[in-house]
């Protein structure tokens, strides 16, 4: 064999192996504020899977959360995303008054996962007990079509009112409704987070607080199966010395139907092979279970968390 002939050979045999080279994988989580739960849990989900997929290139993104994740999602701007049981169904059926124009057909869901609860905290100096009380006071309902403004939204309405009813309505941050209570600028925020919510232990731990309850037949009046009536316990906060009535809406995670089926079933598996390893990033994480993962989903699963899920004798 001439010379010429076995330089061209181990040209192509090099060519050959840098093409069968993978490329790299990109994960990016999309979560919420650094103040609430969805971010500190997308962290700890990153360092799982980090050890669990350590081929990808793992990212964490703080964002507005649950409505924006799932626009995200649909522009492939992320892989897997937090959100909200309700705006999730929003994005799917392009619910118009919730801020979307048009279906969102490629989201697909990974697994349900812990319930937020609907907490509205006044200031104790602001003479709230129940949510009556709450018409002609100053309140935070949460970033602009955010998951908590549209809950907002829902609970105010069946509670018989409407924004106008407050003498001011800001549309802030967890963290910025906190500083703003803090400084007598604002008398109440209401945050859908998981219990513990970072921002309202910051509160509770400044100022004295009052917790308002959301009564059953509130809950019963918003029309939608995805609230659910639900309990913030005494303890939960400084100074909430008795159990508090509220509603609650199960959090799901969500990716898009273009990432691999692999890729996806490994996720699933990770998640929830290492339970105690996201309690430990934050206490809602404590109420996510296996058995609950299906329950409930109105977006179709995603063939890689199916798959899991099969394994695991939850679905055929």
């Amino acid at each position: 064999m001439t010379k010429p002939l076995l330089a061209v050979i181990a040209a192509a045999a090099l060519f050959v192996g840098c093409g069968a080279s993978a490329p790299p994988m990109f994960l990016t989580i999309l979560t919420g504020n650094t103040s609430g739960v969805y971010y500190p849990l997308g962290v700890a989900l990153s360092q799982v899977f980090r050890t669990e997929i350590p081929e990808a290139n793992i990212s964490v993104q703080s964002t507005a959360a649950s409505a924006e994740n799932m626009r995200l999602l649909e522009a492939e701007r992320g892989e897997l995303a937090f959100t909200l049981g309700d705006v999730l169904l929003d994005a799917w059926e392009g619910n118009v008054d919730a801020g979307f124009t048009a279906p969102l057909r490629k989201l697909r869901t990974v697994a349900a996962i812990y319930p937020n609860y609907i907490q509205i905290v006044a200031s104790a100096d602001a003479g709230v007990a129940t949510l009556a009380d709450l018409r002609g006071k100053r309140i935070s309902v949460g970033a602009p079509g955010s998951g908590t403004e549209l809950n907002a939204r829902a609970i105010v309405a069946a509670a018989g009112m409407s924004y106008d009813d407050f003498s001011r309505v800001e549309y802030l941050s967890f963290s910025e409704s906190v500083e703003l209570i803090k400084n007598r600028q604002l008398d109440i925020t209401l945050q859908s987070a998981g219990l513990g919510v970072a921002s309202l232990r910051d509160l509770a731990a400044s100022v004295p607080i009052v917790v308002i309850p959301i009564p059953a037949d509130v809950v019963a009046n918003v029309g939608r199966a995805v609230y659910q009536q639900g309990t913030i316990p005494a303890g939960t906060y400084d100074g909430q010395l008795v159990d508090v009535d509220t509603a609650t809406i199960r959090n799901v995670l969500v990716t898009r139907d273009t990432v691999p089926d692999d890729v996806i079933y490994r996720m699933t598996k990770a998640l929830f092979e290492h339970l105690d390893e996201l309690a430990a990033a934050h206490a809602a994480a404590g109420e996510i279970s296996l058995e609950d993962a299906v329950l409930n989903l109105d977006v179709p699963l995603h063939p890689g968390a199916a798959a899991y899920y099969r394994e695991a004798g939850l679905i055929e």
